[in-house]
């Protein structure tokens, strides 16, 4: 029998020396394991379907942040908007656009995540390297007042081979410490790393994650 405490208690133990934060990725849970995590002191919790996210938000305590970690469609954007936390896989000028248009609606700043494609397999989402640079250089960002954003998002490979995890996370930190280092619009603010899921949450923290999102290592496997 899982312990969702317990095992919440562990990653507060772990992270508790670092800058790192857990992002407990509750997709497909049912409520009464959510509100578990939630009594252990857990009130980051992330998503991958708008859908479910929004369901989720009715009925929870309103102190939780919701992130975004899945495929976002533009259509989708105004059903978050009103309360999403980050949002970590923003993959185009477009989609930003229209976050930064639903975030106006209500007065707000939506902090977001560039997703980068560092994984071999196709079927993950994400921008190349030379496509991200491209848009956080863009001029087309200095006229979006109401989203920032905040650093990057990355999935590696699924592999057991932890080296070729560890160069694609060291990779993507490389980037976001060259980017740091350049003049970009008053919209970019890279201080988030979003790396880490539960097969390789100890390999993102050693190469400088800041965020890990995890679900079955808290919840079990679905």
């Amino acid at each position: 029998m899982i312990s969702i405490q317990e095992n919440i208690r562990s990653f507060d133990t772990l992270l508790q020396d670092t800058s790192c934060k857990l992002i407990a990725v509750t997709k497909t849970k049912p409520i009464e394991m959510l509100m578990q995590a939630y009594e252990a002191g857990s009130k980051r919790f992330g998503e991958n379907k708008v859908q479910e996210m929004v369901e989720k938000y009715e009925q929870l305590p309103k102190d939780i942040e919701w992130h975004l970690i899945g495929h976002l469609q533009s259509n989708k954007v105004k059903y978050i908007a009103p309360f999403v936390s980050m949002i970590h896989s923003i993959d185009s000028l477009k989609l930003l656009q229209e976050v930064d248009k639903q975030a106006k609606k209500y007065n707000k700043i939506i902090p977001c995540l560039l997703q980068i494609h560092i994984a071999e397999e196709e079927t993950k989402f994400g921008l190349s390297y030379q496509e991200a640079e491209e848009l956080l250089q863009s001029s087309g960002l200095s006229v979006l007042k109401n989203i920032t954003i905040a650093g990057l998002m990355g999935m590696a490979t699924f592999t057991d081979n932890q080296e070729h995890i560890r160069q694609e996370f060291r990779g993507l930190k490389l980037f976001f410490e060259q980017m740091k280092r350049k003049t970009l619009p008053a919209q970019v603010k890279l201080t988030e790393l979003s790396i880490g899921m539960s097969g390789d949450y100890q390999i993102a923290i050693e190469e400088g994650s800041t965020l890990i999102r995890v679900g079955s290592s808290i919840f079990g496997a679905r």
